[in-house]
């Protein structure tokens, strides 16, 4: 199948999540990549036809409707190929668990820098940001103490959705220290990132 095309941007988390399956399922000579960006007070050049939320990543198929957001892209790639990062049986519950969690530590951490670079500064809230870091200081703790054997395991969705997590917290909020918050998962990060994928969807800068 041709005519895939990806609305993107090299430094959302979540249009990292689908370009690092791409790079692993060997689909990324199938995807047409169209720069795209935007915010919740602006969807600049996010194709609204394609998705009337405004927001990257967007994924139009020739032979359907525009496919978002970033799960529904990433299981959408892994089924052309092969079902490979989808996880059968019990292990599929934590595969998607962990790429909820995932998620959720991006969502977190986005409105953390939505707070200060769109609201005001006269308005700006810093119990808002200390409450969403507080959620990502919880799923660190969780992570460390429940999900390392996990994984350890063989690479699934939920493991590249959460290399892409923490590599967010590298990217914006490192002075928050999440390293020695969590040091076994530092250094499983630190090893993800070592992959050929990882390292061809490291955001600019």
């Amino acid at each position: 199948m041709s005519g895939l095309t990806l609305y993107h941007s090299p430094t959302s988390p979540y249009v990292r999540k689908v370009m690092v399956l791409a790079h692993e399922a060997g689909l990324m000579d199938r995807l047409a990549l169209v720069p795209a960006s935007g915010t919740p007070l602006d969807p600049g050049t996010v194709p609204l036809g394609a998705n009337p939320l405004g927001k990257v990543p967007v994924l139009t198929r020739p032979d359907g409707g525009a496919v978002y957001d970033s799960r529904v892209i990433c299981r959408y790639l892994d089924a052309l190929a092969g079902d490979r990062f989808y996880p059968a049986g019990v292990r599929q519950w934590d595969c998607l668990t962990l790429e909820a969690m995932a998620d959720g530590i991006l969502d977190a951490a986005l409105s953390m820098v939505y707070e200060y670079r769109l609201r005001p500064e006269a308005v700006q809230m810093p119990a808002i940001v200390d409450g969403q870091w507080s959620k990502i200081a919880r799923s660190l703790v969780v992570l460390e103490e429940r999900w390392m054997a996990y994984l350890a395991g063989p690479l699934c969705m939920g493991q590249i959705a959460l290399g892409c997590a923490l590599g967010y917290l590298d990217f914006r909020h490192t002075a928050r220290g999440w390293r020695g918050m969590a040091p076994a998962l530092a250094q499983w990060q630190d090893k993800l990132a070592l992959r050929e994928s990882m390292i061809a969807t490291a955001p600019p800068g």
